[in-house]
């Protein structure tokens, strides 16, 4: 009997045993009820099925439409905040920076990098020493005073091409932001489209951004088990981490190799390297290769990819063409080319290339972040470790602040004179920028295309100039229209939702017409080319 009973003693309790661990295993992906409001999820899987591999920053704009400003998303037993609110960004990321500033795991960029990408690692002291290299280097007193000869000189580059061959200017105006970068970081042009520093670099960096797009790769940071299925997101990491290595290796010894000539250049791997050979090296030779990688890799596309958006968003408008060009002859006639020193008296220029930036920003939906402790907004708990996307793509798309947000608007910022980062400092989102329409006014806040807090775009200053500089020089120098049908003679209307859908955004090729304003504009651009390529040639 006692026998018996404890037999059923043991059933009854394995019972419970396995009831409960079947409570507890369909847990796993239900939304705490303390946690923001979010799609409904299903066991197990959360609402892992509903995140797209492709074009998340525009689905996050949908589900803030239908869940509010600030939402949560499950995958397994992870979390993901998704934030769409400005003021929230304030009080959390901008504020918060202690507790809002590192990153998730970022397994698949981190293998890839072999743990070696500033933009993906945490706060440590690697990520403070790489981060200052870059500020100290790219802060607003050494591009003015200094680098901003490699701005000109290239912008007079590329517009002489435009003139030669107009037809080419998507792939010249990637060669213009390359160039720029491979010189300010490696002491090397990216001479032609054939050149090792365009062709090689920017395959990599394609393939790099396509590896690391949100959805792209199951999401391995919140359930960490999955790295072990096999995949082909998988077989493309450990090739791409070969690749990886092979370019920016490649991109060492040439730089080691005219070194060893007694060939310095003013650029920042041979400051580091005179210096790191001196006192001691704080990172292994992969990790610095990876840097001056990242470094190229951030200074040439996004930049590119904003040329392209201003273009586009010129060619489908004759009147923000007239209206620019009406400022610009006003300051520097025909006899020369608009130099930056030029900035205060073309604030035109200056909203053309903030609209384009809330327009169509490069990067829809930023890296993530993630919260290092337990913490509370509004009454939601923001549970630590969990991923925070904020997303851009709704921000800038938000009616209440961009009425028409679809139409390209630089009066949206005609009263934003200042650069960037003089906005995305200021202590009082509310008030930081302010814009005055017609009819009332109206709180725009700053764009969100360089990020925020600690996290921010160090390279910001670099890259609103060379945008700044190019859109005056074009708009200078030649007209831009919508490409005509040849059978039907009819004008060909440009789509201006067609981009790529990876981490950082692009126009998708496109035709524009590209005429020069007059024979006397071209004979400047002419005129300026000799001394251009004289100073470039030092960097060959």
């Amino acid at each position: 009997m006692t026998t018996t009973l404890s037999a059923n003693t043991i059933f009854a309790v394995a019972g419970l045993l396995l009831i409960y661990g079947f409570y507890r295993i369909l847990q796993i992906g239900k939304r705490d009820p303390r946690l923001p409001p979010g799609p409904p999820t299903i066991p197990l899987f959360g609402n892992m099925l509903e995140i797209p591999t492709t074009g998340l920053g525009k689905k996050f704009m949908e589900w803030s439409e239908k869940y509010g400003k600030i939402y949560s998303l499950k995958v397994g037993p992870g979390n993901i905040i998704v934030i769409c609110d400005r003021k929230a960004i304030h009080e959390l990321i901008d504020k918060k920076g202690t507790l809002y500033s590192d990153r998730p795991s970022n397994m698949v960029p981190l293998f890839i990098t072999r743990g070696n990408h500033m933009t993906m690692e945490c706060q440590t002291p690697s990520w403070r020493e790489k981060r200052t290299i870059i500020t100290r280097n790219l802060n607003p007193k050494s591009l003015d005073e200094k680098h901003f000869r490699i701005q000109e000189a290239e912008a007079v580059v590329f517009m002489n091409r435009l003139v030669e061959e107009p037809k080419k200017f998507f792939p010249y105006a990637r060669l213009y932001s390359s160039s720029v970068a491979s010189v300010l970081a490696w002491g090397f042009r990216a001479k032609s489209l054939e050149s090792f520093w365009f062709k090689d670099v920017s395959a990599l960096i394609e393939e790099w951004l396509q590896a690391i797009e949100p959805g792209a790769n199951p999401p391995v940071d919140l359930i960490p088990w999955l790295w072990y299925m096999p995949g082909q997101w998988k077989k493309r990491a450990y090739r791409l981490r070969d690749k990886m290595d092979t370019v920016w290796g490649n991109a060492r010894q040439l730089v080691e190799e005219r070194r060893a000539r007694g060939d310095k250049r003013e650029c920042m791997i041979d400051m580091k390297l005179d210096e790191y050979n001196k006192v001691g090296w704080p990172m292994s030779q992969q990790a610095f290769n990876i840097l001056f990688g990242e470094i190229m890799e951030a200074g040439s596309d996004t930049t590119a990819n904003q040329i392209l958006t201003i273009i586009l968003a010129l060619a489908k408008s004759k009147k923000i063409q007239e209206r620019a060009r009406e400022e610009i002859d006003r300051v520097c006639g025909v006899e020369r080319t608009p130099l930056f020193s030029d900035f205060e008296q073309l604030p035109y220029i200056n909203a053309i290339v903030k609209e384009g930036l809330r327009w169509r920003p490069t990067s829809d939906l930023g890296l993530p972040h993630t919260v290092t402790k337990d913490d509370w907004y509004d009454g939601m708990l923001i549970p630590k470790g969990s991923t925070i996307f904020v997303g851009v793509w709704a921000m800038h798309n938000d009616e209440t602040y961009y009425p028409d947000h679809d139409v390209f608007d630089p009066d949206r910022f005609i009263n934003h004179r200042k650069l960037a980062n003089d906005y995305a400092v200021g202590p009082d989102y509310e008030h930081r920028d302010k814009a005055v329409t017609e009819a009332r006014l109206t709180f725009i806040l700053h764009h969100y295309g360089y990020g925020g807090g600690r996290r921010i775009c160090p390279g910001l200053h670099l890259a609103e100039r060379s945008m700044w500089r190019i859109t005056a020089k074009l708009l200078w120098a030649f007209e831009f229209d919508e490409p005509i049908d040849e059978e039907t003679g009819e004008i060909k209307p440009l789509d201006t939702n067609a981009y790529t859908s990876a981490n950082l955004v692009c126009p998708l090729p496109f035709d524009v017409r590209i005429k020069l304003r007059s024979p006397a504009h071209g004979e400047v651009i002419k005129r300026e080319l000799a001394s251009a390529e004289e100073f470039l040639s030092q960097y060959e």
